[in-house]
């Protein structure tokens, strides 16, 4: 997953067969019979996964950054004072770590360790020294209490995190063993409703190189479909839509049967690790002339996922919460040479779009997105406009829903998560 820092980061199983309301005459019943007990003994050979809970239809997804809680100061309480938590659908808590081949615990203190005054707390009860989990757990529970809808799954991997799935592809049966045993540790029983999977990426580069194989990919989630049964199983997964790109180099296809959905990562595009330009918008909707990169847009994106035959209903289209930017940019139109990229509050290159909204206001749209130049300072996000038409046009494809990076990158009153259609 491409974010912020320490991030980049059915089949169908055969249903039960219908009653038959009616027979007209014997030998037409005999006939009926015969034909079902036929089809039932196919159906008997043949060994499609668990049927996943639901379909994605409808969605919007939120990730939940567990080191928010640091320098961000962005607390779950903060999902429900700012109206987010009535819009949400399901959170992923980000991250778990993947370690000699087993899901561990990312940050024990900030999972649940950390305690929380009545004045932090979601429901104003403080946390005691005696109770089993305290921290982002206890909160997330009690959030769950107050919206009981809400799904939470516990998000694995991500751009930091994401080498160890290479080990843990050897015996995904284990490691889906021990991710299970994980989410439903007696401390926090009851909090996750399944896993999120974001590994960047399968059989190919993100911070470090993968060598697992094509297969690697839809072995590991068949293996946690098997697990967790019904149970919801996710995955984020790469944007990378050119030829030859990481999207060929794992069978996302094959995968994709075992899902419940994909969060295909529809944004980091382009960015000031390409220092010296040329300027481009991070999350391009649609390609347009002068765009660095063929493939590189969430219509190439999900166009190819589907020409691949992952089903439309499977596939949440990504936003960014927040700008990329670069700094000594002298052309306010895309395409500027630049000397390096932009001063961020907590990264260089790149920041909230709480932060930009009136840092650097929008001065101009490509792609389906905005930018913006201020002074020597390039910078790209998505605003509640562009998100409105951004979900006009996923829902014209069929698409099931909507996710973010992150929470904590829009306004104190929601204003970006509001626009979300």
């Amino acid at each position: 997953m491409l974010g912020t820092e320490k991030r980049r980061s059915r089949g169908r199983a055969f249903g039960t067969r219908r009653k038959l309301f009616a027979v007209i005459g014997a030998a037409c019943a005999a006939v009926l019979a015969t034909t079902m007990l036929t089809v039932n003994a196919s159906a008997g050979q043949q060994k499609a996964p668990a049927k996943p809970t639901a379909s994605a239809a409808g969605k919007n997804v939120g990730y939940f950054t567990n080191w928010g809680v640091y320098q961000r100061n962005y607390h779950v309480k903060n999902i429900e004072t700012s109206g987010s938590a009535d819009k949400l659908t399901h959170i992923n808590y980000a991250f778990g770590n993947v370690q000699g081949g087993k899901c561990t615990v990312g940050d024990s203190f900030a999972d649940y360790e950390k305690t929380y005054t009545a004045e932090e707390s979601v429901d104003g009860q403080a946390d005691t020294w005696d109770q089993p989990v305290k921290g982002n757990f206890n909160q997330l529970l009690k959030l769950k209490k107050k919206h009981p809808d809400l799904k939470i799954l516990w998000s694995f991997g991500g751009w930091t995190w994401s080498g160890g799935f290479g080990e843990a592809a050897k015996n995904p049966e284990a490691f889906a063993e021990s991710c299970f045993n994980l989410l439903n540790d007696e401390r926090w029983k009851g909090l996750f409703d399944g896993i999120d999977i974001d590994w960047e990426y399968p059989n190919a580069c993100g911070l470090t190189c993968d060598t697992s194989g094509k297969d690697a990919f839809a072995n590991l989630l068949k293996a946690l479909r098997g697990k967790f049964g019904d149970k919801l199983v996710t995955a984020a997964i790469t944007a990378d839509a050119s030829d030859g790109g990481k999207m060929d180099q794992a069978d996302y296809k094959s995968a994709s049967q075992y899902v419940d959905w994909y969060l295909p990562m529809t944004y980091d595009y382009f960015g000031a690790w390409d220092a010296q330009g040329p300027t481009a918008p991070h999350s391009p909707l649609t390609k347009y002339d002068g765009i660095p990169k063929e493939g590189f847009n969430t219509e190439d994106t999900i166009a190819k996922l589907k020409e691949l035959g992952v089903p439309g209903d499977k596939l949440l289209y990504g936003l960014g919460f927040y700008g990329r930017g670069w700094t000594g940019v002298k052309q306010a139109e895309p395409g500027g040479t630049a000397t390096g990229p932009a001063p961020g509050k907590y990264e260089a290159g790149i920041d909230d779009y709480k932060e930009l909204k009136s840092k650097c206001p929008a001065t101009g749209k490509v792609g389906g997105t905005a930018y913006a130049h201020c002074g020597e300072q390039w910078w790209s996000y998505d605003t509640p406009e562009t998100i409105g038409a951004k979900g006009d046009w996923a829902a014209q494809q069929g698409l099931g829903g909507t996710f973010f990076w992150e929470l904590s990158g829009d306004t104190p009153d929601g204003e970006l998560i509001k626009a979300i259609k």
